[in-house]
């Protein structure tokens, strides 16, 4: 299983809108300045994003992207649903009809458990428990010293 970029950029995308959560609309040429992306293929992630009621949008002078729900309360798993899609390991596991084999395949019994499991994972992390890695990662990064 590999995610693809659209799945790892539109985590940093959605990252970066929970660390200013509350603090008002940000700018998409923000968000790529800060995550290093580009603000173009950021453009194309906004809109499965709002698709899926996890971003909405202002126009206007302070106009910007804002999170729609409180980051305790958005999954890394909505996130890649949302602009990944199906996140199953094959497709055999969501649509069984596509393979005659399904009843007396061991594989796929091992490919439905797999998914589960990464599945659970990515639905046990939410968008705050990022943020507080994400500030753990910057506060190891500068050091404090003391006289």
């Amino acid at each position: 299983m590999r995610l693809s970029t659209k799945g790892r950029y539109g985590a940093r995308l959605m990252l970066e809108l929970a660390l200013h959560y509350g603090q008002g609309p940000i700018l998409l040429k923000d968000v790529a300045e800060q995550q290093q992306i580009s603000e173009k293929y950021l453009g194309h992630l906004i809109s499965p994003l709002k698709a899926a009621g996890l971003i909405n949008s202002s126009r206007g002078a302070h106009g910007g992207y804002i999170l729609a729900k409180p980051p305790h309360k958005v999954t890394l798993s909505e996130i890649l649903k949302a602009v990944e899609g199906n996140l199953t390991l094959v497709e055999c596991v969501n649509a069984p009809r596509v393979c005659n084999r399904v009843d007396s395949c061991v594989t796929r019994d091992i490919w439905q458990y797999v998914t589960m499991r990464v599945t659970e994972a990515l639905e046990s992390i939410t968008l705050q428990n990022m943020v507080e890695r994400q500030r753990q990662k910057q506060e190891s990064q500068f050091p404090m010293y003391s006289i």
